[in-house]
């Protein structure tokens, strides 16, 4: 069993590893010697000049912005329908919960023409507002703040409700407070959808002004007849650098969200 695990975790690891080591390589290294393992030192000119010459930074922010209001209103957003949808009565409930299932189990690619009308209707192409459009709720994290919140006693709710709090307070004082695993885990996921997407910023985002981190690296892949390939891995490692770090910190909220959604 562990010889198997550290397999398991071996093959996960070591290419992650190579690309750090080849973000520090330089374009002769790779000509040179190109399946060798360890760069022959660790200067940081490769990110330099990603940042510099090739203006990551620009588009490193473009990401960060991207991210950051689709995490915030994802998690504002579907927390609200997980708990309407757990916890409130009203008429059309179930119908809605599985207008919910049903857009999860769609395919992304059916919708995405129909998707891009609607962005070109609002005058949303080359913007990040229309890059986040898409993104700013999903059906998943719906799904599992429903079920969260249906693992939470309703008798904490109902005496809440008769020491006269409203539905809002409910809300923002008992039940996120006590949401932190499940809020986490689509936080991270909705992090994840929105940092690591090129297909839906590649066919909006028709500038390098509105480029995102992964179009902008697709692009400059191909922006010449020499692949800079240590360039390239800078890019990879900008790119990996931010999702690694979030999962390390949210990690166990993570694992106790998703054990929490399949309880019910």
């Amino acid at each position: 069993m562990y010889a198997a695990t550290i397999l398991v975790v071996a093959a996960l690891l070591l290419p992650f590893v190579w690309v750090v080591f080849g973000s520090f390589k330089t374009q002769a290294e790779f000509m040179s010697d190109p399946g060798a393992w360890f760069p022959r030192g660790f200067p940081v000119d490769n990110y330099v000049d990603l940042f510099v010459e090739e203006g990551f930074g620009r588009y490193f922010l473009n990401s960060a912005i991207v991210s950051a209001v689709a995490v915030s209103a994802n998690v504002l957003l579907s927390s609200m329908a997980g708990y309407a949808l757990a916890k409130l009565d009203f008429r059309g409930k179930n119908l809605i919960f599985s207008i919910v299932i049903f857009a999860w189990i769609v395919p992304y690619v059916a919708i995405f023409v129909p998707q891009f009308l609607i962005i070109v209707q609002l005058g949303l192409v080359d913007t990040l507002a229309g890059i986040i459009a898409p993104i700013l709720v999903s059906p998943l994290s719906v799904f599992i703040m429903r079920q969260f919140a249906y693992s939470l006693p309703n008798d904490l709710l109902e005496a809440a409700r008769v020491d006269g709090a409203g539905e809002g307070r409910l809300f923002f004082q008992i039940f996120l407070p006590l949401s932190g695993p499940a809020v986490a885990t689509i936080a991270i996921l909705s992090f994840l959808g929105s940092w690591n997407s090129f297909l839906w910023p590649l066919i909006v985002a028709q500038s390098q002004g509105t480029f995102t981190l992964p179009v902008a690296l697709a692009v400059a892949s191909q922006a010449s007849n020499t692949t800079e390939f240590g360039l390239l891995l800078a890019g990879a490692v900008v790119v990996l650098l931010p999702v690694l770090i979030l999962f390390l910190f949210l990690q166990r909220y993570f694992i106790q969200g998703v054990a929490t959604a399949g309880l019910k």
